[in-house]
């Protein structure tokens, strides 16, 4: 065998190696704690709690994750259908000022409807739809979560062995708690409506959202909202108002 055949199978096992090791290490990323603590961030935390501490488990569960939804593809919304979503978030803020659980409910409803439409699993399957979800919109998907537990809990007595006061104390926490659960869930709403460059579960606002009006707690119902700059009201979206207020007629 002459020198330079030789010196040319050397070249293409060196090649060879070359890749199979970009290979090996692109399958193990995900897999990779470091990686997956910064891909999903405050769900890694979770995935941990919930195996109880136990982090390999949490890494197993959450590559399992990105093995079976990483490389889903979505579906950008049309015009109207964008425009019907967004309606519909207006209409089930405004309804919470009057029906604070319906209106959770609806948001519930609402979310796994726009995540179906943007190409996620159907919203009849939450456990696989809120794990893609969380693939692709770590940092969002708890509102989800939130929003789901609210309106599918059973319900509490708050009032055993308590006066009127007891169940009025009561019933102003959980009016809160549906409250905090709607303004979480909106992060992940304007997400899904209105994808842009974080569009893909990193840390962001998505497109047309100012930062504070995605994560600043909303007016509790009934409460005067304090004044915002004028240039802050605008970069809103136009159902990024606060809770416990009717959105004004349009002139």
């Amino acid at each position: 065998m002459s020198t330079g055949v030789i010196i040319v199978l050397i070249v293409i096992v060196a090649a060879v190696l070359v890749v199979a090791a970009v290979l090996a290490l692109r399958a193990r990323g995900p897999q990779h704690g470091g990686s997956l603590k910064r891909r999903f961030g405050p769900e890694y935390d979770r995935a941990v709690v919930r195996h109880d501490g136990d982090t390999k488990a949490a890494e197993r569960e959450l590559s399992e994750r990105v093995r079976r939804h990483g490389s889903l593809h979505t579906r950008p919304l049309e015009p109207a259908e964008r425009e019907r979503f967004e309606a519909r978030w207006t209409a089930a803020q405004e309804r919470f000022v009057d029906s604070p659980r319906e209106a959770v409910g609806e948001a519930d409803r609402l979310l796994a409807e726009l995540a179906g439409a943007r190409g996620y699993p159907d919203g009849a399957q939450y456990e696989e739809q809120l794990a893609a979800l969380s693939v692709h919109h770590a940092h969002h998907v708890d509102g989800y979560r939130r929003v789901h537990r609210v309106t599918h809990a059973q319900a509490q007595t708050h009032t055993a062995g308590a006066g009127d006061g007891g169940a009025e104390t009561a019933a102003a926490s959980d009016t809160e708690e549906l409250r905090e659960a709607l303004v979480a869930a909106r992060a992940l709403f304007e997400q899904l409506v209105r994808p842009g460059r974080h569009d893909d579960g990193r840390p962001g606002t998505g497109a047309g959202v100012a930062p504070a009006a995605a994560s600043a707690p909303a007016s509790a119902p009934g409460s005067t909202p304090a004044s915002t700059p004028a240039s802050e009201s605008a970069a809103r979206a136009p159902h990024g108002w606060s809770l416990g207020k009717r959105r004004p007629k349009e002139s």
